[in-house]
């Protein structure tokens, strides 16, 4: 599987604030896309994107519902068109069945479409181990591979450099002169791609979609690199999770509108590539095997726990990072794994132990801008809030991770909120230490004689590093409320 940093949170966010050059890459690139979705919705009408986003919630939630039943259908199907299916319990089966294709077929090169369940398994190091020279064909994929990075982003994977940065890239890796000329730059990598495409024995994709009642593979680019790895090589594998299966053809209508709408703000993706089973004899082209590789690799838990189980209805737009206050600020990396922004804070935890991405669940303001957007209308700052009670208070201790002394304060916060009378002392305790107003016009914790500046105990200490907070009042809402009501009985 892939390595896994999600433990990492906190100090890797605080260095991605801190760089500059990622800044400027992200107020760029991911607010284009947001505004570019605008239009989109403002071009149906808010009143009809409303109405798509809740018939794909509705097939996603039935199918999820029903998941072993569309399985079964699919691999009848798969299987009737002359393709293989695979299901795969962790990313290690995964991994085999794969690399036991690529042995057993002699298979020397690859060309993989942009696969982000391929990322999640850790799959190119286990083809090259077995002596597959691998090459990823999607334009940002192939600069990440370039760079030995992963990607920041679930549909820009390079969206965090910039043009002097892959300029930089293609000088050094490629062994060309300097050339800041996106065109240009473009071209270079159609070039060297392009040969690999015809040499390659395998070719790998992931999925958008896989229609069971056809046993159908949908994948949906803007640089037809999936439509050349799945019918160049004599082998295609498509390796997608459980969760991408859909019932049917009329089905995946309503999601060719959402997906790219959500995604880029594009009508629609310049390639939608479907691929049933191997070649017929009456076809030009096409691979002679199929596989399809269906992982769970966690998957099988979150549909087993109601609270997190809509996670699984996720298409994998990315309309959530583009709008995410935190993603916008550090961007994918900081959440040290393949999934980055808000659907990835919720499917990371439960994909590698709640206890190694234990941060990734606060990593959220909680204002809901990503429900709000989310084409499938998945509850996300819901499951944050279920995943932090999970940390905190879970009777299984694989899933509580809080420190005990957090643990602690929590519950003295929670004693303190239920009692008026504690509250009511802590009121009065918290207003002397501010200093009365009267002996002293401005006090030394205090600015402006309005906001708390630098309190001086944890946590509160943490907090003042970087915000204000306003003073205490001289009264509280109670003690107001009765002096309001004496007055009027009187």
């Amino acid at each position: 599987m892939a390595e896994i940093k999600t433990q990492d949170f906190t100090a890797a966010s605080k260095a991605a604030i801190n760089n500059p050059n990622l800044r400027r890459a992200l107020d760029r690139v991911a607010s284009g896309f947001e505004v570019a979705r605008l239009d989109r919705v403002a071009e149906a009408t808010p009143e009809v994107w409303e109405r798509w986003k809740q018939e794909a919630r509705d097939i996603k939630a039935h199918t999820i519902e029903h998941l072993d039943y569309y399985l079964e259908l699919l691999y009848t199907n798969v299987t009737a068109a002359g393709g293989h299916l695979h299901f795969a319990k962790d990313a290690a089966q995964a991994n085999e069945i794969v690399a036991h294709i690529a042995r057993t077929r002699n298979v020397k090169i690859a060309t993989k479409s942009k696969s982000m369940v391929s990322e999640e398994l850790g799959l190119n190091p286990i083809l090259e181990a077995v002596g597959v020279e691998v090459w990823e064909t999607d334009l940002g994929e192939y600069i990440i591979q370039l760079a030995e990075e992963t990607p920041s982003h679930l549909v820009a994977p390079a969206l965090h450099k910039s043009k002097e940065d892959v300029a930089e890239l293609f000088s050094e890796k490629l062994g060309i002169p300097y050339d800041e000329d996106i065109f240009h730059m473009a071209a270079t990598a159609r070039e060297v791609l392009r040969d690999k495409f015809m040499e390659a024995d395998l070719g790998i994709s992931g999925a958008n979609f896989v229609i069971a009642e056809t046993g159908t593979l949908v994948i949906i680019t803007n640089e037809g690199n999936g439509r050349l790895c799945t019918s160049a090589p004599r082998i295609h594998i498509g390796i997608t999770g459980m969760e991408k299966v859909i019932p049917s053809l009329q089905d995946l209508s309503i999601f060719l509108r959402l997906l790219p709408q959500s995604a880029t703000g594009q009508r629609i993706t310049s390639y939608v590539s479907m691929t049933t089973g191997p070649r017929r004899s009456d076809d030009e082209d096409g691979p002679e095997e199929f596989h399809l590789v269906l992982v769970d690799n966690g998957r099988s838990r979150m549909l087993a726990d109601p609270a997190l189980r809509e996670a699984l209805y996720c298409i994998r737009c990315g309309a959530c990072l583009n709008i995410c206050p935190v993603y916008a600020r550090v961007g994918g990396h900081a959440y040290g794994w393949v999934y980055p922004g808000p659907i990835g804070a919720v499917v990371s935890p439960m994909l590698v132990g709640l206890k190694k991405a234990k941060e990734l669940p606060q990593a959220s303001s909680l204002c809901g801008a990503c429900r709000e957007v989310c084409p499938i209308k998945i509850d996300i700052p819901k499951m944050f809030l279920h995943l932090r009670n999970q940390t905190a208070e879970s009777p299984d201790p694989n899933l509580r991770s809080a420190p005990i002394v957090e643990r602690t304060m929590a519950k003295m916060y929670a004693r303190l909120m239920s009692s008026p009378r504690l509250l009511g002392l802590f009121r009065r305790f918290g207003r002397a230490l501010q200093l009365a107003e009267g002996m002293i016009p401005f006090s030394p914790l205090t600015k402006d004689g309005k906001w708390i500046r630098m309190a001086p105990l944890p946590p509160l200490s943490k907090w003042t590093r970087s915000r204000d907070l306003p003073t205490l009042p001289k009264q509280s809402f109670h003690e107001i409320w009765k002096k309001g009501l004496s007055r009027d009985d009187s």
